[in-house]
């Protein structure tokens, strides 16, 4: 494995430590400002694995698919780091703190429209790196260095099509409650 795969598996790493000490900051300590800090943090993370990546680029690698990985990091953090930080609180809240509600198994139009939402935030993380990817293969300007990146935003497109598909059979076919 390369360096930016390496960059990546820490910079996931890092998400979630983050996370779970804002989590502990806030409930178990008691420190508000100091657990909001810390969720703070998870952006921090996205631009030192976008600086890592480009400076790499920059000085003469050839594109890899730690590289293209790196760009869907970016755009799915993105995308989803909000929604993961809230659903990370909830089930922190309900089964570490034992407060609040339990967290419910959506079924029937509302796990379709949630998976809807979930689809739209994965086109949100398309468009955003997609862009990275496509900003990357612009400023290395040599097909031979970049084709792995115009390969996985292909395949990122047939994905994200496979999704839609998935979360519009939602609304046909509704997800049932288990008995």
């Amino acid at each position: 494995m390369n360096f930016i795969a390496w960059t990546i598996i820490a910079c996931e790493i890092g998400f979630w430590v983050v996370i779970l000490l804002g989590l502990v900051t806030r409930y178990i300590f008691k420190k508000e400002r100091l657990g909001l800090f810390f969720l703070a943090l998870t952006p921090v993370i996205d631009l030192i694995l976008l600086a890592i990546t480009a400076i790499d680029l920059y000085n003469g690698a050839t594109a890899t698919l730690a590289h293209a990985i790196a760009a869907v990091y970016l755009g799915s953090s993105i995308a989803f780091g909000k929604s993961m930080i809230r659903w990370a609180d909830e089930n922190f809240r309900y089964y570490v703190q034992k407060e609040g509600t339990k967290p419910v198994r959506k079924t029937g139009m509302a796990y379709a429209r949630h998976s809807l939402k979930g689809t739209f935030q994965h086109l949100l993380a398309y468009i955003i790196g997609g862009g990275l990817l496509l900003l990357l293969i612009y400023f290395i300007d040599d097909p031979s260095r970049s084709e792995v990146l115009w390969g996985t935003l292909k395949i990122w497109g047939l994905l994200l099509g496979i999704d839609f598909v998935i979360s519009i059979s939602y609304f046909i076919w509704p997800r049932l409650a288990k008995k």
